[in-house]
């Protein structure tokens, strides 16, 4: 399947490095490229990985599905996978709609944040998806199950007790040549693997990065994880999710002096960033580490919720830029990913390695960290993990 290197699509920013560092090992070079409408493509050897952000977790699904079959076009002989939201949040059916025009086999479970599919229900922490919280930010409801996520393609659910016996192949090849897509149960990694080695020849795949892990692992070695030597810029982490996991490790974060800057909606948007909140996070920043975020004390108005995020995305970059010297970033949920890379005029990372699982430490081409993770991923101490990870300016007034 790699003989010509791999090309993976994603709907948001986090997906894509997540893959990608999951990726890592299949290619000579592995590259996330922020891909824009307009921008001339980036060159890559044969052997390489490539992760396109294709940004569509918001658009309309008809043009999500132009933009990813545009992709696809452009894949050659490469390999695919395609990355999904483990939650099944977005573009999913427009997505797979687009790679489904050759033989494509999903399995969308990740056990490493217990997220495991059974029975072609989606579950978190064995509560199935549609009965869980994980949609209470979201303007619809979740699906009931993986195949009404995915219609109008036509499905097939594969069991979990076919997924773990030697019925495998031959249960994948008869859904692909019944003209349906098979949808894999799979609770533990080893489910995973079986599925990848189970895929027929030319097969696309798609899932979770649970999948994208399960194919790494195939790869002779495994890519190298040693820590880069720390910048020593300063620190700035940006929150744009609303996700609960997300509150209790800013507080963990800020528990461990990080310091906070919460963001009103008035500051956010308004026509110009009020003057205060890049004083404050300047001030901030002089001192150590600092995250701005969503003041969480103030309702948010339906719909108001993209303006706020767009909002905090263009305060951090104007505080980025009214520093001196480089900065490193986190980025936390990967809508504020992509809007913030966007500002600071960045179009590709190369990700060096993971802290836990999701958040991925990835360079720039001009040398500065970013850590992006998805809103919901981390126990909650990952943002203060991330922030000793990478030892930014003024972190030893924390540790003394």
């Amino acid at each position: 399947m790699l003989e010509n290197g791999l090309l993976a699509l994603a709907d948001d920013l986090s997906g894509a490095v997540e893959a990608a560092a999951c990726l890592r090992p299949l290619g000579q070079s592995t590259t996330v490229e922020l891909a824009r409408k307009g921008s001339a493509p980036i060159a890559h050897n044969a052997q390489s990985v490539v992760v396109k952000d294709l940004d569509i977790r918001e658009l309309p699904a008809a043009e999500a599905g132009r933009i990813a079959s545009a992709a696809l076009r452009d894949s050659g002989d490469r390999g695919v996978f395609v990355k999904i939201d483990s939650q099944l949040r977005g573009n999913v059916a427009a997505l797979l709609s687009a790679a489904a025009d050759r033989p494509l086999v999903v399995a969308p479970a990740l056990p490493a944040l217990h997220r495991t599919v059974v029975g072609g229900v989606a579950h978190l922490r064995g509560v199935p998806l549609h009965h869980s919280a994980a949609w209470q930010v979201e303007a619809t409801s979740p699906p009931r199950n993986i195949a009404e996520t995915l219609v109008p393609l036509p499905c097939r659910t594969i069991p979990l007790e076919t997924v773990r016996s030697a019925s495998l192949p031959a249960a994948l090849a008869e859904c692909i040549a019944a003209g349906a897509v098979p949808i894999c149960d799979g609770e533990v990694d080893a489910d995973l693997d079986a599925v990848v080695a189970a895929a027929p020849d030319g097969a696309r795949l798609a899932g979770s990065g649970g999948l994208a892990a399960a194919l790494g692992r195939t790869a002779p070695a495994p890519a190298d994880e040693t820590p880069l030597a720390p910048t020593g810029n300063p620190l700035l982490l940006v929150a744009g999710t609303a996700s609960p996991e997300a509150a209790e490790q800013l507080r963990v974060a800020e528990l461990r002096g990080t310091r906070i800057v919460a963001c009103s909606t008035a500051d956010l948007v308004g026509p110009d960033t009020d003057e205060s909140v890049l004083s404050r996070a300047l001030a901030a920043l002089e001192r150590g580490p600092t995250a701005l975020r969503i003041d969480p004390s103030e309702p948010v108005a339906p719909g108001q919720s993209r303006n706020l995020v767009r909002g905090l995305a263009s305060t951090a970059a104007r505080v980025v830029e009214r520093l001196p010297g480089p900065v490193d970033v986190v980025l936390t949920g990967g809508e504020t990913a992509r809007l913030v890379l966007d500002a600071l005029g960045v179009r590709a990372l190369t990700p060096v390695g993971q802290i836990h699982h999701g958040a991925v430490h990835s360079r720039t081409p001009s040398g500065t960290s970013v850590v992006t993770r998805p809103g919901s991923f981390g126990e909650s101490d990952s943002l203060a993990r991330i922030v000793e990870h990478l030892r930014p300016a003024g972190i030893e007034r924390l540790t003394k």
